[in-house]
């Protein structure tokens, strides 16, 4: 279980994350950015709460946080097959299910294979471990990625 000291707004963003997910069917996780601060990352202030969830769970989520479905054309490096966006916290919380990035030309799946708790006073969540987290930043290489590598990395 990972402890860590995280904003004001993004600690009550994933105290509606902890709650609204908890009843979920399916595994799910906070990724990008908030997983990384989650995980002991210091310095960061995630714009945004990622979360990869099952289509059945986008699906429930986006019901019950009356989130927003984005059909616009998907990034040349990244596409959902469902991506929505609630703002009924501090901090915009993006569901994605189907989430994909490109590589080397070919579409490949992103979905964790490990499931970290990351418990604070706000409820659980689950992050991908700090070596899987920085191996999703290798694949996705933008910059800002590639300068995370190393601090996920002396997390362990």
């Amino acid at each position: 279980m990972v402890k860590s000291a995280i904003g004001t707004h993004l600690g009550a963003t994933l105290k509606v994350v902890a709650a609204g997910c908890a009843a979920l069917q399916d595994d799910w996780w906070v990724f990008g950015g908030a997983a990384m601060a989650l995980a002991g990352v210091q310095g960061l202030c995630p714009p945004d709460v990622d979360l990869i969830v099952s289509e059945r769970d986008a699906a429930s989520l986006i019901i019950t946080w009356r989130a927003q479905l984005e059909t616009g054309a998907p990034s040349p490096l990244f596409r959902s097959k469902v991506f929505a966006r609630t703002t009924i916290a501090p901090l915009p919380i993006e569901i994605m299910a189907g989430f994909e990035v490109c590589e080397s030309g070919a579409w490949s799946a992103v979905r964790p294979a490990t499931r970290q708790i990351a418990a604070f006073n706000a409820g659980v969540i689950f992050i991908p471990t700090p070596a899987e987290q920085a191996e999703i930043c290798r694949r996705f290489g933008r910059p800002k990625d590639l300068l995370r590598i190393d601090a996920l990395q002396a997390l362990g």
